[in-house]
C-alpha cells in the first residue's frame, strides 16, 4: 500500500498505486470498500492504540524501520514509502512528508515522482501544508 503526505488524519492513501500481485485494488474491490479502507487507514493509528492500550502504535513503525535499515545496509535499492524532505517534488518545498523513495547505501537515493491526478495532488499539498503549519506552531 502507498500512503503519502503527513501522518494521521491528513495522510493520503493512494489506492491507484496500491496493488495485489500487480492488480490495482480499484480493480479488485468495489469503490465503497476502497473508500472504507482509506478511512480506516487514516484513523488506524488511533484504532491500534485503543486495542494495544499502551498509548503507542509501535509494531508497524518498527517493522518499517527494519525494512528501511536493511535496504540501506544491504544496498538493496528498494522502493519504499518514507518521510523525506521534499525539495520541489510534487510542488512541495521544504516539508518532510511521506513519498516513495529508492533507499540504498547512500540513504535516499531518489525521490520517485508519480504522476498524480489533480485530486491526489491537491490532497497531498493540503497534507504537506498541515505538516508545515504544525511545525510552525511548535
Amino acid at each position: 500500500a502507498l500512503v503519502m503526505g503527513g501522518h494521521g488524519d491528513a495522510m493520503v492513501p493512494m489506492p491507484r498505486f496500491t496493488t495485489v500481485k500487480g492488480v490495482s485494488i480499484n480493480e479488485l474491490l468495489p469503490a465503497d470498500r476502497v473508500k472504507a479502507l482509506i478511512e480506516r487507514t487514516q484513523g488506524g493509528g488511533a484504532e491500534i492504540v485503543a486495542h494495544l492500550k499502551t498509548g503507542s502504535a509501535f509494531y508497524a513503525p518498527a517493522a518499517s524501520t527494519f525494512e528501511m535499515v536493511r535496504s540501506v545496509l544491504m544496498d538493496e535499492l528498494r522502493t519504499l514509502p518514507c518521510s523525506v524532505l521534499l525539495k520541489g517534488q510534487y510542488g512541495i518545498d521544504d516539508v518532510y512528508a511521506g513519498a516513495p523513495v529508492v533507499l540504498g547505501q547512500k540513504g535516499v537515493e531518489k525521490v520517485i515522482e508519480l504522476e498524480l491526478t489533480d485530486e491526489e495532488s491537491g490532497l497531498l499539498k493540503a497534507s504537506a501544508n498541515a505538516v508545515k503549519l504544525m511545525k510552525e506552531n511548535l
